[in-house]
């Protein structure tokens, strides 16, 4: 089976990079990078030290309900090239290890996929999960944090 990573849309992102309202209706945050763990949710790749960057509260669901968690996430603050649905690994999962887990057709947590999976394992968990007809899509996320870093779907 085919996986892809997905980045966040281009849409939601230039808006917040114009200034928007987050999830929680407030004005993202403006940073420079030490160039040390701040992926951007959007390019996929790490916001290199000296650049600017956004932190804003991210939901990425697409209503309200009890499994739709919201959390931080980075962005660059400059427009940046949304990055390409791919079944390689994203630049971005530079750690070593995150949480892989499944969500149904509800945008609910499918209960027993969760796994803190390390990184090398990414690409055989999702592929894994997806093989089952109750999983829809996958999310990773930080091992660490719990914060959103992208989403696999078949490809």
């Amino acid at each position: 089976m085919s996986i892809q990573f997905k980045a966040l849309p281009t849409e939601a992102v230039r808006a917040l990079q114009q200034g928007g309202p987050d999830a929680y209706g407030r004005t993202p945050e403006h940073r420079i990078s030490d160039g040390d763990g701040v992926p951007c949710r959007h390019c996929m790749k790490n916001v290199a030290a000296g650049e600017g960057y956004l932190i804003v509260a991210y939901r990425p669901f697409p209503e309200l309900q009890p499994y739709a968690e919201t959390g931080p996430i980075f962005l660059h603050a400059e427009e940046c090239e949304r990055a390409a649905e791919a079944e390689a690994l994203p630049e971005m999962l530079g750690g070593s290890d995150y949480i892989v887990r499944g969500y149904g057709m509800d945008d609910r947590i499918v209960y027993g996929t969760g796994a803190v999976t390390p990184t090398r394992d990414i690409a055989a968990r999702a592929e894994t999960l997806l093989a089952r007809d109750d999983i829809a899509y996958i999310h990773v996320r930080s091992a660490r944090n719990n914060c959103y870093q992208c989403r696999i779907e078949r490809a």
